[in-house]
């Protein structure tokens, strides 16, 4: 009869046993340490407010300087979907005078912000409509550290009754910090125009604008059509997430630089085209800076190009045209986005890089 030893067999079976689970759990443990401890002395920060005044002591001569520099009105620009264009400060309308001038690159429309570091209040409502008025503005911008609620319900108010020539934005400025890190500024849009409610308004109205309505539904199917090819063909160029209602399709080339790109249609004139728009201070530098290449750039392109000051010193186009070309024949509408794909293409890749390496002159740089 065989004998076991209860000493020597029975542990060892027991330990034969549990040696993967243990081996399983230490790998387990290792993986853990490796995944939430590489370095044992890693830490995270908080995210803190920052109180206004601490970063911009009064609005006139500390907030409203800061956001007029170009930075930081890309920034807000950004947040908004703008393209601004700063034109002034402390303009005078009437007995007031407003904050920042800007102009739109989109629209080629006044853009007035008024600034107040504080709760909203009605003195500050009173100036902005005091300022539309004055100005003709189509945007107004009203930047503060809190809307209350009956503010923010006066500019969705404005949204509603006014045509679309007019947008009211109401935006909340916070500054934030990790521990000892410089304040980030941050912009929050509580009001803004509802472009959907006043297209549904529009064709309740049916006012005498008809043939406008249509002209605009034309040019919304237009660009529609335009993004599809250009979302299967436009390499770095990509479509909108919404087709423009206006007879030109924008792109970004550099924001900074105010450097932009357009497609565009002109129904009177049977004509489209695509340009590179120089706008601002730089624009005449930037300008003569690509001119001076301008035989490298039409012979990239394979097309001679057209060169315009459209303003002397703030706008400078250059681009090429199809004449011939009527926007509002569907029929000819697949040689158009075809001819305008590679348009947009062939332009971007001839300036985008150059473009990115200019340097503006030191006088040009910051605003007045």
């Amino acid at each position: 009869m065989i004998k076991f030893e209860p000493s020597s067999l029975k542990p060892q079976a027991r330990h034969d046993r549990d040696k993967p689970k243990v081996e399983r759990l230490e790998a387990e443990r290792q993986v853990s340490m490796q995944l939430t401890d590489q370095s044992p002395n890693q830490r995270f920060g908080r995210l803190a407010p920052v109180p206004l005044r601490e970063a911009w002591v009064t609005e006139a001569s500390s907030f409203t300087p800061w956001l007029a520099e170009s930075d930081n009105l890309l920034l807000l620009g950004d947040t908004l979907g703008l393209k601004l264009e700063f034109e002034s400060r402390e303009t005078a309308v009437g007995p007031f005078r407003a904050d920042i001038l800007c102009k739109d690159f989109d629209t080629d429309r006044w853009v007035l912000i008024e600034n107040q570091i504080e709760r909203t209040d009605h003195t500050h409502l009173g100036q902005i409509l005091t300022y539309a008025a004055g100005l003709d503005a189509a945007t107004i911008v009203w930047i503060s550290a809190r809307f209350t609620d009956e503010h923010r319900a006066a500019l969705d108010w404005l949204n509603e009754i006014t045509n679309d020539g007019f947008a009211f934005f109401g935006v909340e400025v916070e500054l934030w910090r990790i521990e000892d890190s410089p304040p980030a500024p941050r912009f929050n849009v509580v009001s803004k125009p509802n472009n959907w409610t006043r297209a549904v308004s529009r064709s309740v109205r049916q006012t005498l604008n008809d043939e406008l309505e249509g002209n605009e539904i034309n040019r919304v199917a237009y660009w529609s059509a335009f993004d599809k090819l250009l979302d299967e063909n436009g390499g770095a160029l990509k479509p909108k997430v919404t087709p423009p209602r206006m007879g030109y399709y924008s792109f970004t080339i550099d924001a900074k630089k105010n450097c932009y790109l357009y497609a565009y249609r002109i129904v009177e004139k049977r004509r489209i085209g695509v340009y590179v728009a120089l706008y601002g201070r730089t624009s005449r530098a930037y300008f003569e800076m690509l001119g001076s290449s301008r035989s490298e750039i039409e012979q990239a392109t394979s097309e001679a190009l057209w060169w315009e000051e459209v303003q002397p010193g703030k706008k400078y186009y250059i681009g090429l045209s199809l004449h011939d070309a009527d926007p509002l024949n569907e029929n000819d509408w697949p040689r158009q986005h075809q001819w305008l794909v590679r348009g947009v293409k062939s332009l971007y890749a001839a300036f985008a890089p150059r473009i990115s390496s200019l340097r503006p002159p030191p006088s040009t740089q910051g605003p007045d």
